[in-house]
C-alpha cells in the first residue's frame, strides 16, 4: 500500500496570496487609469513598480528563508501586503497609492519566496505548485466576476489582495521556524552553519533567463489584449469581459490537466511542446480580426499557459532542494511580467498588433529550445531507495522512471552511485558422490554444479 499524499494547504494558501497581484494586474492597472488622475502609461508604471518590488524581495530573500524562518518571513510578508495594499486602496493620493503598491508588492514577493522555498522541499513539488495555481486562478476568476458589480473605485482589486493576505496570515502558524527550531535543510553544513553553493548553476541561470523572456512574451500580449479585442477584433466591452472570464475558466481546466498528468510525461515535453503551442496562440490572438478568432486564441492560450507554468515551477524546484533556484527563477519571471505591458505597447506601436504577435511567437520558439534542454539535462531520474548503479547493468533510475516514482522522492543518480568493490569469495565445494543423494533415478540437469545445456 502506498502512503496517501497530503496537500500542504498552508503553502498553497501562501502561494495564492503571493501570486494574486500578478493575476489581477490588468484590472488593477485599468482601475488606476480610470479611478485616479493617471494616464495609461502612468498606471502601467505603477503596476510595473509593484511587480519589480515583488521580484526584488525574491532576489534578496532567496537564501535567507531557512536562517530567518519560514513562519517569520511569511508573517512579515503578509503584514506588509495587508498594510501596503490596504493603504493604497483607502487613499486617492497618487504618491500614497504608489508607495502602498510598492510596499505591498514587496510583501507579496516575500510570501511567494517562502512558498516557493517550502514547496521545493516537498516530496512532490509539482503537485503542490499545481494546487497553488489552481487556487490562485479560481480566486482571481472570482474577483474578476465580482469586482465589476461593486463599482469603479480604484481600490477594489487592491483591497481584495489585502484581504486575501489577511485571511492567510493565521495559517502561517503551521510553517517551520528558523534554524534553531527546525532540522538542518539539505545543503547546510551543520557544523559550521554555512550554506552549500547553488547546484546546477549553469542550468539554473539558463532557466532563469529563458523564463524571464517567456514571461515577458506572455504579458506583452496580456497587456494589450483588451485593446486588440476592442479595436481590431471588433468586440464590445461586455463581450470582451465574457471572453476573458471564459479564458480564466479555461485556465482552471489547464491547471487540472497539469495536476492529472503530474510527472507522467516528464518535464521536457510539456515545457517544449507547450511553449510552441503558446507561440501559435499568441500569433492567432494578435492577428485576430473577428471575435471568433480572438476568442479562440485567448481561450486556447489561457488553457496551455498554466500547464507550462506549473512544469516550469517544478523544474526550478528540482534544481535545488532548498528552493533557492525556485525563488530566483520566480523572481526572474516577475521581472518579465513587469516589463511585459511596456514591451507589448512599444512593439504594437512600431509593428502593429499582428507584427507584435509574430515577434513574440518567434521569441517563444527561440527560448523553447534551451528550456527543453534544461529539462532534459536535469531530469534527475529518481533511483529507488537504497539502489545503486552497477557496472554493465541497467541503472535503477530507469526502473524508478518506469514505475512512476515521484521526482524528489529519492536522490539523483549521481548522489547515490557508489563504486563497486569486487571481493573474491572461495567457491563452495561441489558434491560429487552420489551416495549423498537419495536413491532413485535423477535428471542430468539436477546435478549440483552442472549447466542446463
Amino acid at each position: 500500500m502506498f502512503a496517501p499524499r497530503t496537500t500542504p494547504w498552508p503553502l498553497v494558501a501562501l502561494f495564492t496570496a503571493g501570486y494574486l497581484p500578478p493575476y489581477l494586474l490588468p484590472t488593477t492597472v485599468g482601475r488606476l487609469d480610470t479611478g485616479l488622475a493617471l494616464s495609461a502609461t502612468q498606471a502601467g508604471a505603477v503596476g510595473s513598480a509593484l511587480l519589480l518590488s515583488s521580484a526584488t524581495a525574491g532576489f534578496l530573500l532567496a537564501s535567507r528563508v531557512q536562517r530567518v524562518g519560514a513562519r517569520t518571513l511569511a508573517r512579515w510578508g503578509l503584514a506588509l501586503a495587508v498594510l501596503g495594499y490596504g493603504a493604497a486602496a483607502l487613499t486617492t493620493a497618487v504618491p500614497a497609492v504608489v508607495v502602498g503598491a510598492v510596499v505591498g508588492g514587496f510583501g507579496s514577493g516575500t510570501a511567494t519566496t517562502v512558498a516557493a522555498t517550502r514547496i521545493a522541499a516537498e516530496k512532490d513539488p509539482h503537485r503542490a505548485s499545481t494546487m497553488g495555481l489552481l487556487s490562485v486562478s479560481a480566486l482571481a476568476g472570482a474577483v474578476y466576476l465580482t469586482v465589476p458589480h461593486l463599482g469603479r473605485a480604484h481600490g477594489l482589486p487592491l483591497a481584495a489582495i489585502a484581504l486575501t493576505a489577511l485571511a492567510v496570515w493565521p495559517l502561517t502558524g503551521r510553517l517551520p521556524g528558523g534554524e534553531a527550531d527546525s532540522p538542518a535543510a539539505p545543503g547546510t553544513d551543520t557544523g559550521t552553519g554555512t550554506t552549500a553553493p547553488l547546484p546546477h548553476r549553469r542550468s539554473g541561470l539558463v532557466l532563469a533567463v529563458t523564463v524571464l523572456c517567456w514571461s515577458l512574451a506572455q504579458n506583452s500580449l496580456w497587456g494589450v489584449s483588451g485593446r486588440i479585442g476592442l479595436t481590431q477584433a471588433g468586440l464590445g466591452d461586455a463581450t470582451l469581459g465574457v471572453v476573458f472570464a471564459v479564458a480564466l475558466g479555461a485556465g482552471l481546466v489547464g491547471v487540472l490537466v497539469a495536476g492529472a498528468l503530474g510527472p507522467r510525461l516528464g518535464r521536457a515535453m510539456p515545457v517544449g511542446a507547450g511553449t510552441v503551442l503558446i507561440a501559435g496562440c499568441i500569433a492567432v490572438s494578435a492577428s485576430a480580426t473577428t471575435p471568433a478568432t480572438f476568442a479562440t486564441g485567448e481561450i486556447a492560450w489561457n488553457t496551455v499557459y498554466p500547464v507550462v507554468l506549473s512544469y516550469l515551477i517544478g523544474l526550478a524546484a528540482s534544481l535545488d532542494p532548498r528552493g533557492r533556484w525556485a525563488v530566483l527563477v520566480g523572481s526572474a519571471s516577475s521581472l518579465g511580467t513587469a516589463a511585459g505591458p511596456l514591451a507589448g505597447s512599444v512593439l504594437s506601436a512600431q509593428a502593429g498588433y499582428a507584427g507584435m504577435g509574430l515577434v513574440l511567437a518567434a521569441g517563444l520558439l527561440l527560448v523553447a529550445a534551451p528550456m527543453t534542454a534544461v529539462a532534459l539535462h536535469t531530469a534527475g531520474r529518481p533511483l529507488l531507495p537504497g539502489a545503486i548503479r552497477r557496472r554493465g547493468g541497467t541503472p535503477a533510475a530507469l526502473v524508478a522512471a518506469a514505475t512512476g516514482t515521484p521526482s524528489g522522492a529519492v536522490p539523483e543518480v549521481g548522489a547515490v552511485e557508489q563504486p563497486v568493490v569486487e571481493i573474491d569469495v572461495a567457491a563452495p565445494a561441489v558434491a560429487v558422490q552420489g551416495a549423498y543423494d537419495t536413491a532413485g533415478p535423477r535428471q542430468a540437469a539436477a546435478t549440483p554444479g552442472s549447466g542446463t545445456g
